[in-house]
């Protein structure tokens, strides 16, 4: 089933996971995947690895494993910065054989060595997927991306992706409710009208905030700092932190009529379950 169809008919929730890399093993892989369905997610997306890491075979394989489950859909991630038109072509056969309908469309970290060959922008990737009758999915930077001059700038990108032919967005990570209302807006007034998909993601440490703070450019307001701050040195004390305060920012944005929750788990079922199991309590699902 495509996810546009999907975001038409409820407020969506879903998770994403990661394909197997270092020691990690398929098997574990799956069986991640396998526990987080039995909180009945609309969609699960698996993450993509370009520029040689050799773990997109990965991805598919993943999605293979979800859709052929039958329990929820897969969204596949594709980057497209060091890929040509031949490589996108043989993913996108690949999640077809493999019963995927839906792709989300990215271009990828830039890195040394993986240049752009037939497509500079993720816009560009859009474009091209769109005439393979795959759901395309794209994504969006409350706060801005990370290389762009100011956010209005980010969003005349973004309408770019839109006009090639996005049918949904899913946002970057963000700890503060207010930076997605405002971006939200600035989207009305661009005349960008697909579903949007907000991206949480619950800390689990000081590390880890400080490390998604630097690299996807996302702030870290005063109340996130305090509740840190309160937590100390206690690591167990963090991630209950943590994930107490996701599970505040989903159950405020339900509130608000997002179009659907997307929960960066990190291959942590735990975390699947308890933010579930907030937004059931909150009665914003159901059994």
């Amino acid at each position: 089933m495509r996810i546009d169809d999907i975001l038409r008919s409820k407020q969506t929730f879903s998770y994403e996971i990661f394909p197997p890399k270092g020691d990690m093993s398929m098997q574990q892989a799956t069986s991640i995947a396998d526990e987080l369905t039995l909180n009945h997610p609309d969609w699960i997306s698996v993450t993509f690895s370009a520029g040689g890491s050799g773990n997109s075979q990965h991805t598919v394989d993943v999605a293979r494993a979800i859709q052929q489950a039958g329990k929820t859909q897969a969204l596949a991630h594709l980057t497209c910065l060091g890929s040509s038109r031949q490589d996108v072509d043989a993913y996108v056969r690949a999640i077809k054989d493999a019963g995927v309908q839906n792709v989300l469309a990215l271009r990828g970290d830039r890195a040394p060595g993986r240049e752009a060959i037939d497509f500079e922008h993720a816009s560009d990737l859009v474009s091209y997927l769109k005439d393979t009758g795959l759901c395309v999915g794209a994504a969006c930077y409350p706060e801005g991306h990370v290389e762009s001059a100011s956010l209005r700038e980010d969003v005349e990108h973004l309408k770019a992706k839109v006009d090639a032919g996005a049918d949904f967005l899913v946002t970057q990570l963000f700890f503060d409710n207010d930076d997605f209302y405002r971006f939200r807006d600035l989207l009305v007034r661009k005349h960008i009208k697909v579903p949007v998909v907000v991206g949480i993601m619950p800390f689990t440490s000081v590390q880890q905030i400080q490390r998604m703070a630097f690299t996807c450019g996302a702030s870290i307001p005063a109340k996130v700092i305090k509740r840190l701050v309160a937590a100390g040195d206690d690591k167990d004390a963090q991630r209950e932190a943590g994930i107490a305060y996701a599970c505040e920012q989903l159950v405020d944005l339900a509130q608000n009529g997002v179009d659907g929750l997307h929960i960066y788990t990190m291959n942590r079922p735990s975390i699947g379950r308890a933010t579930h199991d907030c937004l059931l309590e909150a009665g914003y699902l159901k059994e």
